[in-house]
């Protein structure tokens, strides 16, 4: 029963927003980007956050102080869906776009307010494309946004922390913007990697230092892949010793 409530209430939400969409595209064509970030903002946040609340979640946040001024490339942990509600309803209060996976693009009405939040749609399976949608990151962070990346390029089917891939950190690189690890913890209980049905769960976001990048020559870049997934290894390693469940 709730999963039929929690479609029901995604969908009804969807329709509800739509003339504030209608009113954010009316604020892009004026060129009036910073009111209409701002609507988006309002809009996008306590909409993430409605669903987590509906389908039952309860939500641990940590280390909002390490968030940097400025943009900046966040990585992360892919566990569920929902990884996409909880950073874009709780981590800090300026709603970040991602890059997200072209399938997450054909589900209607999302996609059009993940485009007014400049989100990125990944084509993993054409490599000319990929490289024009990290090109495209690069341009909104370039801009003065910061941008959500999810390394592993996919949710990981075991739960283990997948191999960061170096194509997130090429946005960081030509922005010369730092990287911050962040660690998402059991979302993939509220809804796993091979069904709908959704359960309720306590999920839990904690965000790590930042890994400043300046001065960083190009053997620090190789490498910053490998480091930010020990960072993130080591947080989640961290969240399971203190009981987070």
């Amino acid at each position: 029963m709730r999963t039929i409530l929690w479609f029901i209430h995604f969908w009804l939400y969807q329709l509800a927003l739509l003339p504030s969409r209608f009113k954010a595209r009316r604020l892009a064509k004026a060129g009036d980007m910073a009111g209409h970030d701002a609507l988006v903002r309002r809009k996008v946040g306590p909409w993430a956050r409605s669903m987590i609340r509906t389908a039952g979640g309860t939500v641990r946040v940590e280390g909002l102080e390490h968030m940097p001024e400025g943009p900046a490339v966040y990585v992360s942990n892919h566990r569920s869906y929902f990884d996409i509600p909880l950073v874009l309803g709780y981590l800090g209060d300026d709603t970040k776009p991602l890059v997200a996976k072209k399938e997450i693009g054909k589900i209607p009405l999302i996609r059009a307010w993940m485009e007014e939040l400049h989100c990125v749609f990944l084509n993993r399976d054409n490599p000319r494309e990929a490289i024009k949608n990290i090109k495209e990151a690069e341009h909104w962070v370039a801009e003065g946004y910061s941008m959500v990346v999810f390394p592993e390029g996919t949710r990981t089917k075991d739960g283990y922390l997948g191999e960061f891939k170096a194509g997130a950190f090429k946005i960081a690189q030509n922005n010369k913007v730092p990287v911050v690890p962040f660690c998402m913890k059991d979302t993939d209980k509220l809804m796993g990697r091979n069904t709908l049905w959704i359960h309720p769960a306590e999920v839990a976001i904690r965000v790590l230092p930042p890994i400043d990048t300046e001065g960083y020559a190009r053997a620090d870049w190789k490498n910053l892949p490998k480091l930010a997934e020990e960072k993130v290894r080591e947080g989640l390693t961290a969240m399971n010793a203190e009981g987070f469940h």
